[in-house]
Order: structure tokens, then C-alpha cells, then sequence
């Protein structure tokens, strides 16, 4: 089942091109789950037979990302906030609730942003609390694009060095993964003692 839907991607990645990786990476990107690796690591394999352009590949994905990302970012910015203004006291979330989760992304909202793209479950989820608290949009958008863009390079190398070999694509994607989430331990202990030391200087 899974085979066979990966090859209809193929196809239909083969048939529409670049147009069905923005489209394909938007469905992904938004509220609705879909995994991107169906997506960017067969594009990547097109690529190594010469079919398609990694750079253009890079430019669909991405911008169907961004699509996704900005499709929740506003939903939640426009009807999400609204909801909670109105109805959060029912789920125990009051005004300073909002307005400290105002304070946490206007503060922290770029390294969140970063590292939630990069961690599967979180990636299509990190926009709506964005949005919700109102964060920066150019700030949201440089490190959404950052984030994105990192973890769709990942999926279309493994596609354009190791080709159709599921099983070991599957073992390198999980490989990567772990390298990806201790990567993102790391930085945010970092970050987290810039944060006191810069409050202990003050």
C-alpha cells in the first residue's frame, strides 16, 4: 500500500513537476499530515537521472512550505485568537494566558520556529502557536524558511544519492534524525545559558 502510493507520488511528481512538489509540500506544510519524504526524496532521485533540477526542486518545496506555514500562521492569527479571546476561559486560558504566550514568542519565537520545522509531529504544528501569539511575521517567515529549507535539503539528497533503495533510505532518514534532534538538544541548551547569562548581566 505504502509502495504504491509512493510510486503514484512519483508519477504524479513526474507528471505535474515542479508544480505538484509546491502543491504536494502545501498539503504538507498546512494543517493536513502528510510526510514530506514521499514527497522531496523521489523528486531527489528524478533529479540524479537528470529529470529535474535539484535548485528548482528547492524552490518548489520551500515555497510550498512557506504556503502551508503561512495558510496556518493566519488561520490561527485571525480565527484561532478570536476563538480563544472569546471562549478560552472555558478551557482554562485567560488573557494573561495569551499574554505571556504574546511575551514568549516575541522573545523566544525565532529559535522555536527554527527547531520545531526540524522535528517531525511539530513541523506543520510550530506555526499555529506562531500565529496565535501574534509573533513577527518577518521574523516567522526567515526562520520557517530556515528551518523548511534545511530539512528539505536532507530529504532531496538522500533521493538524489541513494535513489530508490527504500530500506536504506529508511535507515539513513532515521540515522539523520537523531543527528537532527541531538543537533537541536544541543542548541537549545546553548541557547538557553546565552538567555541567563544575558539576564545575569543585566
Amino acid at each position: 500500500m505504502i509502495k504504491e502510493l509512493a510510486q503514484d507520488l512519483v508519477d504524479l511528481i513526474f507528471d505535474w513537476g515542479y508544480l505538484g512538489i509546491f502543491f504536494l509540500m502545501a498539503v504538507e506544510s498546512s494543517f493536513i499530515p502528510f510526510p514530506s519524504e514521499i514527497v522531496l526524496v523521489p523528486a531527489g532521485y528524478l533529479a540524479s537521472q537528470g529529470q529535474m533540477s535539484i535548485s528548482l526542486i528547492m524552490t518548489a518545496g520551500l515555497g510550498g512550505s512557506m504556503l502551508g506555514a503561512f495558510i496556518n500562521y493566519y488561520l490561527a492569527l485571525t480565527l484561532g485568537r478570536k476563538i480563544l479571546e472569546k471562549y478560552g476561559k472555558y478551557f482554562f486560558i485567560n488573557e494573561n494566558a495569551l499574554v505571556k504566550m504574546d511575551g514568549y514568542f516575541e522573545q523566544h519565537g525565532h529559535i522555536s520556529t527554527f527547531t520545531g520545522r526540524l522535528i517531525p509531529g511539530i513541523r506543520q504544528l510550530i506555526s499555529i502557536p506562531a500565529g496565535l501569539a501574534r509573533m513577527n511575521i518577518a521574523v516567522f517567515s526567515i526562520f520557517t524558511a530556515l528551518g523548511a529549507g534545511i530539512w528539505a535539503l536532507i530529504l532531496v539528497m538522500l533521493g538524489y544519492f541513494i535513489g530508490e533503495n527504500q530500506e536504506l533510505i529508511d535507515t539513513y532518514l532515521k540515522q539523520i534524525l537523531i543527528v537532527v534532534l541531538l543537533s537541536l538538544v544541543l542548541l537549545g541548551s546553548l541557547y538557553y545559558y546565552y538567555q541567563k547569562r544575558k539576564t545575569y548581566n543585566k
